[in-house]
């Protein structure tokens, strides 16, 4: 069975700084892409970031850019997300997910494009 655990969330103020991470187990993603996508209260769900299946490229959400670092240990069959300068605005479910393999780079900003999802954790930023 596979399984997409995420950890790492918490509360924090605004400014401060989070790692998440999401450990796969059941298989391994070694050749697919890694996403975050994000869910608030009453809000769809939105793309954060994602990462290809070596760690050699990445593309993030403009409200992210600048702030958070996607990146992954393969090793480890683990994601990660360093969240730096927080915003009460980043409040929200924290998700990840494995692409399907093959999918092309211009639709990994779509849920469509992932196959496997993780039950989140919850990021709350303090004003």
């Amino acid at each position: 069975q596979v399984q997409l655990v995420e950890s790492g969330g918490g509360l924090v103020q605004a400014g401060g700084s989070l790692r998440l991470s999401c450990a796969a187990s059941g298989r391994t993603f070694s050749s697919n892409a890694m996403g975050w996508f994000r869910q608030a209260p009453g809000k769809e769900r939105e793309f954060v970031a994602v990462i290809s299946w070596g760690g050699g490229t990445t593309d993030y959400a403009d409200s992210v850019k600048g702030r958070f670092t996607i990146s992954r240990d393969n090793a480890k069959n683990t994601v990660y997300l360093q969240m730096n300068s927080l915003k009460p605005e980043d409040t929200a479910v924290y998700i990840c997910a494995a692409a399907e393999s093959g999918v092309a780079w211009v639709r990994l900003r779509l849920g469509v494009a992932y196959r496997y999802w993780g039950q989140g954790t919850q990021v709350t930023v303090s004003s």
